[in-house]
């Protein structure tokens, strides 16, 4: 139980002296703009939020940060920014540089830390009421690691690029294929081929019958004739047969 109210306590006195360093501020230089804040005095507020942060966010504490981040999103940032930057950096060794800008709306602190891995520049923000906007953890990582990282990201772009070249290729070959899946789908049965039938040519019956008549007709009227001859008589045909005689 006693153990459960020092923790309390603690966190308290963390988060009342990050939102409540303004308070303090005023008090003391009352009537005085904070513009006239010495670097000293805003690097000790950087300085002062850093750890605060570094220690909510050392694994102790998740239930409040997980209250403070649900309440705050500033807060809520800085903690993601910090946690982020823990797989690249390791532990925390010591604060190595501290600088500190101030500014017509505000003030920035800016402060190089020592990690086991990597170093990293640890950028906070405040406004003109001395309120935490901001806090963002960078790694410093060397020119070799650098260029790494951007022969790796080339690489990834063009095998990327050349990846989605390939399926637009292969897609594009696979358009011969649909024309044929499409028939696949659609074949109907065959029939069977109609052979075309051939007009037989019609016989020439009825001129062969008329000449057949013609000469018989013709050959009845020289018989009749020669007989009508014969005898001195008319021909069925009503004309005369003479016998033609040679004059001397």
């Amino acid at each position: 139980m006693i153990l459960n109210m020092k923790k309390w306590l603690l966190v308290l006195g963390m988060i009342t002296c990050i939102l409540g360093v303004s308070a303090c501020g005023s008090k003391e230089q009352e009537g005085v703009s904070w513009t006239d804040m010495s670097e000293d005095e805003a690097i000790y507020y950087g300085e002062q939020t850093f750890q605060n942060l570094r220690m909510i966010c050392s694994g102790a504490y998740e239930t409040e940060k997980a209250q403070m981040a649900k309440a705050d999103a500033i807060s809520a940032a800085a903690f993601s920014s910090w946690d982020g930057a823990q797989a690249d950096m390791g532990d925390y060794v010591d604060i190595l540089e501290k600088s500190a800008e101030i500014r017509e709306d505000g003030f920035v602190v800016n402060l190089k830390v020592d990690g086991t891995d990597h170093d990293a520049n640890v950028e906070i923000v405040f406004d003109d009421e001395i309120m935490l906007t901001s806090l963002s953890v960078n790694i410093i990582y060397s020119f070799g690691e650098l260029m790494v990282k951007a022969g790796l990201n080339t690489l990834l772009g063009m095998g990327t690029v050349f990846v989605v070249l390939i399926l637009i290729s292969l897609i594009i070959s696979c358009f011969n294929f649909i024309p044929k899946i499409q028939a696949a789908f659609t074949k109907k049965p065959k029939q069977e081929a109609v052979k075309p039938v051939v007009p037989v040519a019609a016989a020439p019956v009825a001129a062969t019958v008329v000449e057949e008549e013609n000469d018989d007709l013709e050959l009845i009227a020289v018989i009749a004739a020669a007989i009508a001859a014969s005898e001195g008589a008319v021909s069925a045909d009503g004309f005369v047969v003479r016998s033609i005689r040679k004059r001397r």
